[in-house]
């Protein structure tokens, strides 16, 4: 059996905990029962308290135990500004239980019959460590690339230079400068498939320099991890006209989780701007909006008569967005 996206919920309890690299977790979990083989690229939703409700997480899978089926690796980074995913995370010891899917998968690995080019940026190797694994253990044509700040916060580093050799380069911006994303582009080969992880904006300078080289948008495949915009987060006010409604959007909370909790019946999969379910009509705003999504494209974007509700955020002084909801 292999990972599927119908999920199905049960108990893990916590077996291990350690620190991987700075801000970076590392959390071993059992299941009271075995389940789905994860294939490269899986993830688990996990059961969080987020003030007075339960919230869903995604983490992915870095690895399962050969020794123990059923026990599976995650990492959580601890963000900057978490609404309480990644802190609650950060607080499991080891003993501790969670509600937990099976291994689900919408970040699939297509195998090594074609070069295999992995980018990773930050906290998104855990997207690709299994990919990497697998490649190698494919005897592939591929190379692994971690782009991060500094070597103390890219987790795993030590392992995965053992692990992967000459095909592994990391990039460190304290040490080489800004990651040169054309190069990197122009150096996969011309019938590769190419899988990143990362930061927003590193995943669009990616897409940007793919299309710009005639590149096939279908060997380029990537997975999003949290939301980081171009501006910092604040409150704003969200305008429902048809519904006679107007709500403040708390700068730790998303639209999609202040609309639900106002009790409305919205739409939504993935909460990470990838899946666009959650999507609904501008009809009017006031500022900017710091589009954080990569469903929609730049022109999209720059249109604005559309968001993804579980990450966009409006900026500026009286920030307001007025909506249609479907």
């Amino acid at each position: 059996m292999s990972a599927t996206n119908q999920k199905r919920w049960s108990w893990a309890t916590v077996v291990d905990v350690r620190d991987e690299a700075k801000g970076v977790r590392a959390i071993t979990l059992r299941y009271e029962s075995l389940v789905p083989r994860p294939d490269p690229g899986s993830h688990i939703d996990v059961r969080v308290p987020i003030r007075e409700r339960i919230d869903t997480r995604s983490y992915s899978v870095v690895r399962r135990s050969d020794r123990h089926p059923a026990t599976l690796t995650i990492a959580v980074q601890l963000a900057d500004r978490s609404r309480g995913g990644s802190a609650y995370m950060h607080t499991l010891e080891t003993g501790a239980r969670l509600a937990i899917t099976q291994p689900l998968n919408n970040f699939s690995y297509a195998g090594s019959r074609r070069p295999v080019r992995l980018l990773a940026g930050g906290i998104g190797i855990t997207a690709l460590f299994a990919m990497a694994r697998q490649a190698a253990m494919e005897n592939a044509d591929y190379t692994l690339t971690y782009v991060g700040r500094e070597p103390a916060r890219l987790a795993f580093l030590e392992e995965l230079e053992t692990l992967h050799g000459h095909r592994f380069q990391d990039h460190l911006d304290d040490r080489d400068g800004r990651f040169d994303v054309e190069a990197w582009v122009s150096a996969c080969p011309a019938d590769a498939m190419a899988y990143m992880c990362g930061p927003l904006r590193l995943m669009e300078a990616v897409r940007a320099s793919w299309a710009t080289q005639g590149r096939d948008s279908r060997d380029l495949r990537f997975e999003t991890f949290g939301a980081s915009g171009r501006h910092p987060s604040q409150s704003f006010t969200v305008k429902l006209p048809t519904q006679g409604v107007e709500i403040e959007v708390p700068a730790d909370q998303s639209i999609l989780d202040t609309l639900e909790s106002a009790g409305f019946d919205m739409m939504y999969d993935c909460r990470k701007g990838e899946c666009g379910l959650c999507q609904v009509k501008v009809l009017d705003q006031r500022g900017g909006l710091d589009h954080r999504d990569v469903f929609f494209s730049a022109e999209q974007h720059t249109e604005g008569r559309l968001l993804c509700t579980c990450v966009t955020r409006a900026f500026g002084e009286g920030a307001s967005v007025t909506l249609e909801l479907p």
